[in-house]
């Protein structure tokens, strides 16, 4: 883990942004598509997390981008070019545009000066989004990135973001895999090489200073 005044330097409120990564109902909600990944956001509090790392952002003036993947009914545009892709098309709950599966779930909180980037295709919230540009317009230097899945669009994240030059926080506690075994061991053997890896309490205790010295 990173000592305070290490992180404390990275996470100047002025060139931080936090992304959150799929923490949309249809995904991590009550009614998701993926029910075992939704119990497992739930359960390790990693998505109650994600919500305390939204509220300080909003409280400290960090800058807030939501990332969604969702789908249009007819699908055009849509991968299906992996195994993945084709099973998600067969789900019984389907991350169409404008339904409620593509809300950000409870109990995060959106405020108005929020960004929520839709995707339409892929697997990574940055590539092929409007992300990197907005982060490059907002000044960003350093990226934290939290939520769902450790499997897939959480590493995708990260790689992205560090191949772009930007230095990427993990609170290892506010992201989510299936099995929940396997969340720990990319941490550990994969995500801690290219990022820095903290907890929530970590991180929020660095926000709080900042904002007291504010």
């Amino acid at each position: 883990m990173p000592s305070y005044a290490q992180l404390s330097e990275l996470l100047d409120p002025a060139t931080t942004v936090l992304l959150t990564v799929e923490c949309q109902q249809g995904v991590v909600g009550p009614d998701s598509a993926l029910p075992e990944l939704a119990e497992e956001a739930r359960s390790s509090g990693a998505l109650v997390r994600v919500a305390r790392l939204v509220a300080a952002a909003h409280e400290t003036g960090i800058q807030v981008i939501h990332a969604i993947a969702e789908r249009r009914p007819d699908g055009r545009g849509a991968n299906r070019n992996a195994r993945l892709f084709r099973a998600a098309e067969r789900l019984p709950v389907q991350q169409l545009s404008g339904t409620s599966a593509v809300r950000v779930a409870a109990p995060i909180e959106v405020a108005d000066e929020d960004f929520v980037v839709r995707r339409l295709h892929g697997l990574s919230p940055i590539q092929g989004t409007d992300v990197d540009a907005l982060l490059r317009n907002l000044g960003c230097r350093t990226l934290i990135v939290t939520g769902v899945s450790a499997n897939v669009a959480i590493p995708n994240a990260v790689f992205d973001a560090v191949n772009r030059g930007y230095t990427v926080v993990v609170p290892g506690d506010a992201i989510a895999g299936v099995p929940s075994d396997y969340t720990p061991a990319m941490i550990r053997n994969t995500l801690a090489l290219v990022a820095t890896v903290a907890t929530t309490d970590e991180v929020l205790a660095c926000l709080g200073a900042k904002f007291r010295r504010a």
